[in-house]
């Protein structure tokens, strides 16, 4: 099973998500699950009204990124780095991001229970 593992790099609270600097050890732990593959990581940053706000939550991430990448943890292949969300997916992209999460840009604010 391919999976992305979520980084809290905001460090908040109410959010889910390994923090940055227990990242690494929980990729590591992973890579021994023979059925689970690491594939990269994903973030959303905290919400701001200025998008130029997230940029050093994206930076942190992609850094996070790259570092593992380099690392050569067998079962871990860093292929996707998706972060931002409707707000901060051009800040997001130029960050590094290869995915990103735009459903209320496209959908808007919809209600469907």
């Amino acid at each position: 099973m391919p999976i992305l593992v979520e980084v809290n790099s905001g460090h908040e609270a109410q959010k889910s998500g390994v923090l940055p600097e227990k990242a690494e050890k929980l990729v590591r732990d992973l890579s021994q699950l023979q059925r689970v593959q690491v594939q990269g990581l994903m973030t959303m940053g905290p919400r701001f009204g200025d998008p130029e706000l997230a940029r050093p939550y994206f930076q942190e991430t992609k850094r996070l990124f790259d570092q593992l990448s380099k690392l050569g943890i067998k079962n871990v292949e860093m292929r996707y780095l998706s972060m931002g969300m409707r707000n901060t997916y051009e800040i997001a992209i130029e960050e590094g991001a290869k995915m990103v999460r735009i459903g209320t840009k496209i959908f808007g604010e919809r209600d469907y229970k």
